[in-house]
């Protein structure tokens, strides 16, 4: 049976925080780079260490020699300190270990420090998950205080996803599990709690009839690289929409929640899910768009077709562009629709949320477009910084009118150092802050929205839409915000 949840008014202990596939891709990229800047900036509990997990049998200096060769590139310049990653090197510890065999396990459990709280990443296939944690249980490593976090694809499917619940919760209670998401934790994402819920000026217009419609948009410059092999039998909307755009909506749609304790704003997100309009085959054909990149040219650069990748099949049918529209049935969110966009290989690395308030009912200003462009505009990558977008007076004679920005850059608004989303987040699981991960009914719930797109797709058997790379996708999308009146920002 599980356990029950880690005390918050627990004494502190020493800290073994576990890394499975702790040589792949994730973690040299992302995971150990923000563990290195938790480090040096005093953010890890002082008796620390750091179990990378891998199948090479390995010396200690073939693995340091490994991480220096993979990991530092990942380092900004200006944030190494050639003592601070000695340091950092110190906590580190290599242990070979297959995931399958239960005997590495016992191996495990004797390298770790006694009476220690354990975080345990599991940064490998969803398939391996369940027998992870059974053996984990075994060998006697699952108390109280251990905690799990399950690194995305949660699922391929509603029942897949169900399944990895069920079998991950029969060893760790719910309050253990941390299913990341690494867009809650970037800083504006968390900010735009503080703007929406922390402010006067928005709320009494954060709803219907005042807001005409809300973009979300996660483009990607690159193609699928070395992970064609995963990306092929997933998609777009299994990748992206499932779960980094859907959190976005809820963030954007949610009712205040009546504090900051984790249900309660889980709650608050839980609501917009269950209240997404579900689609029917209808509405997959007219409200969604897919789409697969095509040879083109990206950062000035020759770029081939997603069907010329390696490892991706001959005529596969794999999206690597969605765009849609969804509807959200309650009281604040009555017929504002939400397009949301999301492909690889589009003409720049940007996510953004566009707020676009409702037009003016009659403008006095005959020389101008009657459409005001009253727009709050969210940027969460390359940089981060929110503008509104209103009209002002253009110098000289008449009274023509022409959209001026009210910037807030983060950048420099704030002296302090901004913390990366997953040095944020893990920062938030070594002290047992379950906020910004998602609840398994969120999960669920997402999902269970989802599959009804993918089972109309799969009964149109309509191929995806070609899209140069380089270019914001198929001419489809810009068709399914014309028909509403509107236009994808950079389209504007």
């Amino acid at each position: 049976m599980p356990t029950s949840a880690p005390s918050a008014s627990a004494p502190a202990a020493p800290l073994d925080l576990v890394i499975f596939g702790g040589v792949g891709d994730l973690s040299v990229r992302k995971l150990l780079p923000a563990l290195y800047m938790a480090h040096l900036h005093r953010n890890l509990p002082d008796a620390t260490r750091i179990h990378v997990l891998g199948r090479q049998r390995w010396a200690r200096d073939s693995f340091l020699g490994f991480i220096q060769d993979k990991t530092l590139g990942f380092i900004e310049a200006a944030h190494f300190d050639a003592a601070a990653w000695a340091g950092f090197l110190d906590r580190l510890c290599y242990a070979c270990v297959d995931a399958t065999q239960a005997p590495d396990f016992e191996a495990l459990a004797a390298a770790l420090q006694p009476g220690s709280d354990r975080v345990y990443y599991l940064a490998t296939a969803p398939s391996l998950f369940v027998g992870i944690c059974a053996h984990l249980h075994g060998a006697g490593l699952v108390d109280a205080r251990a905690r799990v976090v399950l690194e995305k694809p949660l699922g391929h499917d509603l029942a897949s996803a169900r399944q990895i619940n069920q079998d991950v919760g029969r060893y760790f209670a719910e309050q253990q599990i941390f299913r990341i998401d690494h867009y809650l934790g970037k800083e504006t994402v968390q900010n735009l709690m503080v703007l929406r819920f922390g402010n006067s000026i928005f709320e009494p217009l954060w709803r219907s009839p005042h807001i005409r419609s809300v973009q979300i948009t996660v483009a990607e410059s690159v193609g699928v690289g070395s992970r064609a092999g995963f990306y092929d039998g997933t998609g777009a909307l299994r990748d992206m929409v499932q779960n980094h755009l859907l959190q976005l909506l809820c963030i954007v749609a949610m009712e205040p929640p009546v504090s900051l304790d984790p249900d309660a704003v889980r709650d608050e997100k839980l609501k917009v899910l269950r209240s997404l309009r579900s689609m029917t085959v209808a509405d997959v054909a007219r409200d969604t768009v897919r789409g697969q990149y095509s040879a083109g040219a990206s950062g000035g650069e020759t770029a081939q077709g997603y069907l010329q990748e390696e490892n991706v099949p001959e005529g596969s049918a794999t999206e690597t562009f969605v765009a849609l529209k969804a509807h959200i049935n309650n009281w604040r969110w009555a017929n504002v629709p939400f397009f949301l966009r999301t492909g690889k290989r589009m003409a720049a690395r940007q996510s953004e949320i566009v707020i676009e308030f409702a037009d003016l009912p009659f403008t006095i200003f005959h020389d101008s477009p009657h459409r005001s462009v009253n727009r709050l505009m969210i940027r969460l990558q390359p940089e981060e910084h929110i503008q509104l977008q209103m009209m002002a007076k253009e110098p000289g004679s008449g009274m023509k009118l022409r959209p001026v920005k009210l910037d807030l850059d983060l950048q420099t608004a704030f002296v302090q150092r901004r913390a990366e989303a997953y040095e944020r987040l893990l920062i938030d699981v070594i002290k047992g802050r379950l906020t910004h991960f998602m609840r398994r009914d969120e999960l669920e719930a997402a999902w269970a929205w989802v599959e009804p797109i993918l089972e109309g797709w799969k009964q149109l058997g309509e191929r995806p839409k070609a899209y140069t790379a380089g270019s914001w996708g198929p001419a489809a999308s810009s068709a399914l915000m014309a028909r509403e009146g509107s236009a994808w920002v950079e389209e504007a």
